[in-house]
């Protein structure tokens, strides 16, 4: 090239590369998740922000201290996910004895076998009983499944009772949402739990509907259990579903599990595949199905209610977390009994809420979400012999999740919550950091092929963003592992978190509880 052409050509040059430097911080920017506070724990700095809420709830809150705007948009299923920017600094818990040979999680079609790394601003937690502290897929052979919950088998070691709603598919299955019952144990060949027993549906009757209208009249053929939580009250495990309602188009369902988990009809019953968890004589409370009420209108669409029980074992439920707390008390037939509990707390509710909650704004388009049952929870040791339950220290356990929609992906964050185990059952504390499941894995690159026509600069940018995006875990439930053990524990007991991914496999980890609850910001502090 000629010396003056060379001359022309070096600030042309300069030029385009200017453009091209930032129009990719441009990019980089808008497609990258908001940040959260950078608060260590303990009592709990809090983010900076400040919000209107999208969903049911309660509390004032303040935004997102970025400047970044991930959008909430309708979208068919319920995808979510949490990507990483920064590793964490957080260490895995020793192994376990309880696990012989674990082997590391096989890689799932479409994703990166590598794990994605948790920002700091995370709780990252770690399995007790893997080797390498990462969480566990479940199986159930010949189907997919998704948002599982995991009981401890009644009467065999180390056996589980999983539940989880079968994937739908073809016109049929449209239409009927089905739950799949097994027996499970570990397989530490591929470091799953997976049916011992083969998955059955689990009999749910269908349930009286009609009253859907307008966009959603179609969902009055809908018929079976959606998202069910199958857990243990104090003495019983129960079951709460989703299904059409006799008051509104879509509402919750309880029932008495061990009515669910009949062995097959044999003549010889000591042969069937499924070990039931057995019905006393003495419980014969929501035998069958029952719908359960709120005070005030029902809203159309109910989901995610969790019942709660306290120190004398009366139940309660609880509907709404943001942005108002709504809650009362339970008949025997699921009928309220009395008003809305949540104005004896609202005055320390919302001042604790608005310092603690994650923060949502009109901006972002985040919102909060229930997402599984409750325990009861003591804040001290059982190897503590000075360890003694009081009103002072249980607390009714819950975890919730910040819903954003971000790159055409459902992102869930999980927070634990607790109340006190007594009216009127106010906010205790609230965690400041998301957890993040040890071995959460990065999507595949999905959308780079659909933005070929896009420009280098831009296609790369969202390369770059979908290599650090993460599958969508969408938390459904928690349990205590241990074999007996119902609804209460403490610190040093392990639980069971589990997960729906991408709403197409099934998920879980045990944790030991205390380490869920590391970052708490308390109430009045």
């Amino acid at each position: 090239m000629p010396a003056s052409s060379l001359r022309r050509f070096i600030p042309l040059a300069a030029i385009f590369l200017i453009i091209g430097y930032f129009t990719y911080i441009y990019d980089d920017q808008v497609w990258s998740l908001p940040h959260f506070s950078s608060s260590l724990g303990g009592l709990g700095a809090t983010a900076t922000a400040s919000a209107k809420p999208v969903s049911t709830g309660s509390g004032r809150f303040q935004p997102l201290p970025s400047p970044n705007t991930p959008q909430q948009v309708p979208s068919k299923g319920d995808s979510k996910a949490s990507p990483p920017k920064e590793p964490s600094q957080i260490q895995p818990l020793p192994p376990s004895k309880d696990n012989n040979n674990p082997q590391p999680l096989p890689p799932s079609n479409g994703v990166s076998t590598a794990p994605a790394k948790p920002p700091s601003v995370y709780r990252e937690v770690f399995s007790v009983s893997r080797r390498k502290g990462n969480y566990f897929e479940i199986e159930f052979p010949g189907f997919k499944v998704f948002n599982p919950n995991i009981l401890p088998h009644p009467s065999k070691p180390d056996t589980w009772v999983v539940v989880a709603q079968k994937e739908r598919g073809g016109s049929h299955d449209d239409f009927e949402a089905i739950e799949l019952v097994c027996e499970a144990v570990f397989n530490d060949e591929d470091d799953t739990l997976t049916c011992s027993t083969p998955p059955q549906t689990l009999p749910v009757k269908p349930t009286k509907g009609g009253l859907c209208k307008g966009e959603l009249e179609w969902f009055n053929g809908v018929s079976g259990p959606h998202d069910a939580r199958v857990f243990y009250g104090p003495k019983v495990p129960y079951i709460i579903y989703g299904s059409r309602s006799g008051y509104t188009c879509f509402g919750q369902w309880i029932q008495d599990f061990r009515g669910l988990q009949q062995p097959p009809k044999e003549k010889d019953v000591s042969n069937t595949n499924i070990d039931p968890i057995k019905r006393s004589p003495a419980s014969v409370l929501f035998s069958a199905g029952t719908e359960l009420h709120r005070p005030g209108p029902f809203g159309e669409f109910e989901k995610n209610w969790f019942v709660f029980w306290d120190r004398h074992g009366q139940m309660y439920a609880h509907y709404d977390l943001a942005p108002r707390r709504s809650f009362a008390q339970l008949d025997n037939d699921g009928a309220v009994i009395g008003e809305d509990m949540s104005v004896l707390a609202i005055e320390s509710d919302e001042a604790c809420m608005a310092k603690y909650m994650p923060k949502v704004t009109s901006t972002t388009k985040s919102s909060l979400h229930q997402a599984t049952n409750s325990l009861s929870i003591t804040l001290c040791a059982r190897a503590d012999p000075a360890c003694k339950p009081t009103e002072e220290n249980t607390f009714i356990m819950a975890i919730f999740q910040q819903k954003f929609y971000y790159a055409y992906h459902n992102v869930y964050r999980p927070y634990v919550v607790l109340l006190r185990s007594s009216a009127p059952f106010a906010v205790h504390a609230i965690s400041q950091k998301p957890m993040w499941f040890h071995g959460h894995k990065k999507m595949a690159d999905k959308h780079a092929a659909a933005e070929k026509t896009k420009t280098t600069t831009r296609r790369r940018g969202l390369e770059e963003r979908d290599a650090a995006a993460a599958e969508m875990f969408f938390v459904t439930s928690i349990a205590w592992k241990t074999n007996g053990q119902t609804y209460h524990g403490y610190i040093d007991d392990v639980m069971f978190v589990t997960f729906g991914i991408e709403d197409n496999r099934a998920g879980a980890i045990d944790v030991r509880a205390g380490d869920l609850l590391k970052d708490l910001g308390v109430c009045g502090l």
